[in-house]
């Protein structure tokens, strides 16, 4: 068995990132879509032979903290070296039905040595809205076309009819066919380096090398955790309805660090909604490894060696280990956004040192019209810290894309940007102050329909240590407020704006930081 230092190790994962970091790139370049080609929607990684994460390129956290769920559902059907399966099902790998997941069984010699995996949110996959992130949907076939691990390809060749059978469900076809094409390539190419790499370094080391990247990285995160302590955390938060209705939803967690564990306890959290703010366990998983991730050193890699070192405890049926057929097309944005304050504020109340909140949604903004979609979230403020002011017009928690640039929204689309700029003044204020949200205004050119998925509308994103608020986000049409859950009718010459809450400000003026 081969051995490995340290630096070893540091050179062969940057080796398997940079196989994700490529496919990723591969799947941006070939997409149709302005959600992924401009947006960035999208993320990659690369898998053992075992199923597990040994490497993921630096995309969306929702994405990659789930996607392990996505390589076990296709390990269960039991793949055939080279075929590739697509899947969008919460309840059987995937996390809500926009984000069609590919995987590749890579072949290697006829056996299979490792999975390729790309996610990308797709601007339509049908159900009852434009765009597939409906507002007041309770049960998931409203939300759209859902895929369980089905082949869509064999040995490089693609299954024609399968293909046609999700582009009949859609309102988009050809864009779909685009973006579902790019996918097809960045696995493909995923496949192809893991062998190339394999072929270079031989097979036996890295393989072993894989093993050996995991048990470190569980070393190191489990070091990270006995370093801060046993010391343990409560803390509650609430969603602002489900769509629905506008009655509070209660996420709470319990935090402990413990012999050298991440433990988390979601008791106290509300049973599922009718509505689809409801989650996969899946998701609240996700969201477990990015806070952890966040208290590790940068040069800790990012694999399942970060999961090892977490225990969850989450009641069957909750909110946030929803069961078919409940509805989960904002679970997975808006829900994942307040586990990750709820989290991040256990670990305050156990003495740790974290940021105030940000904005704390992803304001999910889906128009639809005659034979075109389009979706986007917008950034906001992220909190302060006792390291400094917060940023403005980021995406924060479980969100990492860019922004659709104003020139690829009007050339593809019936809509004009009014405006786009720093919302002045909305970040808390404190001796650090909270980063600023944004103001964006849509026009619409033809008649169409809008839905709106966003939080942070009653319940201002809080303060650490005693700084201020950050401003309440707010959602308005030619003037008028809107719900924080809406979907509404437009004409031409119709004015959406939507106005993102700014991060909460750190600390006293006057006091310095501890």
């Amino acid at each position: 068995m081969p051995l490995f230092d340290s630096l070893d190790l540091e050179v062969i994962s940057h080796s398997f990132s940079a196989i994700a970091e490529e496919m990723g790139s591969i799947l941006v370049r070939g997409a149709l879509s302005p959600n992924i080609r401009e947006r960035r929607d999208s993320s990659a990684a690369l898998f053992d032979a075992s199923g597990a994460m040994i490497a993921q390129a630096a995309h969306i956290p929702v994405h990659l903290g789930a996607m392990p769920e996505a390589v076990r559902a296709v390990r269960m059907r039991r793949p055939k070296p080279g075929d590739l399966y697509i899947l969008n099902d919460p309840y059987n790998g995937g996390s809500h039905l926009p984000d069609l997941t590919m995987v590749e069984a890579i072949d290697d010699g006829g056996e299979i040595v490792g999975y390729a995996a790309v996610r990308a949110h797709h601007a339509d996959i049908g159900g009852m809205s434009p765009g597939s992130m409906p507002q007041g949907a309770t049960e998931l076939v409203q939300e759209g076309l859902v895929l369980p691990p089905v082949r869509l390809a064999r040995g490089g060749v693609v299954d024609e009819e399968m293909l046609a059978l999700i582009l009949a469900n859609v309102r988009t076809p050809e864009e779909r066919r685009g973006d579902l094409r790019a996918q097809i390539g960045a696995c493909a190419a995923g496949a192809a380096e893991w062998r190339a790499l394999r072929a270079r370094d031989g097979a036996e080391r890295i393989d072993a090398a894989g093993n050996a990247l995991l048990d470190y990285t569980e070393r190191r995160a489990r070091a990270a955790i006995a370093k801060l302590g046993d010391r343990a955390g409560r803390a509650t938060d609430v969603l602002e309805g489900d769509g629905v209705t506008d009655d509070d939803i209660t996420v709470s967690a319990e935090v402990s660090l413990r012999g050298a564990l991440l433990h988390i306890d979601f008791a106290g959290t509300s049973p599922r909604v009718a509505g689809n703010v409801n989650c996969p366990l899946a998701v609240a998983r996700a969201a477990a490894v990015f806070v952890l991730r966040t208290l590790l050193d940068d040069d800790v890699p990012t694999n399942d060696g970060i999961a090892r070192a977490i225990e969850i405890v989450a009641e069957d049926g909750c909110v946030l280990n929803a069961r078919w057929p409940s509805a989960v097309a904002a679970g997975n944005v808006e829900m994942s956004q307040r586990i990750t304050d709820v989290l991040f504020a256990a670990l305050g109340n156990a003495g740790l040192d974290v940021p105030a909140q940000g904005q704390g949604t992803m304001n999910n903004v889906t128009f639809g019209g005659a034979g075109w979609t389009f979706y986007e979230t917008l950034g906001g403020g992220q909190g302060a810290s006792s390291r400094g002011n917060g940023p403005g017009a980021v995406h924060v928690g479980m969100s990492n894309t860019r922004n659709t640039p104003i020139e690829a929204l009007e050339t593809a689309y019936p809509l004009r940007i009014e405006e786009y700029a720093l919302r002045s003044g909305s970040g808390g204020t404190g001796l650090m102050r909270g980063g600023e949200g944004v103001v964006r205004r849509y026009v619409v050119l033809e008649a169409c329909t809008a839905t709106l998925l966003t939080e942070r509308r009653r319940h201002a994103p809080r303060g650490g240590e005693g700084g201020g608020a950050g401003e309440l986000g707010r959602n308005l049409l030619n003037g008028r407020k809107l719900p924080a859950k809406c979907r509404v009718s437009l004409l031409p010459g119709d004015c959406l704006s939507i106005e993102t809450p700014g991060g909460g400000g750190w600390g006293v003026v006057g006091k310095g930081a501890a």
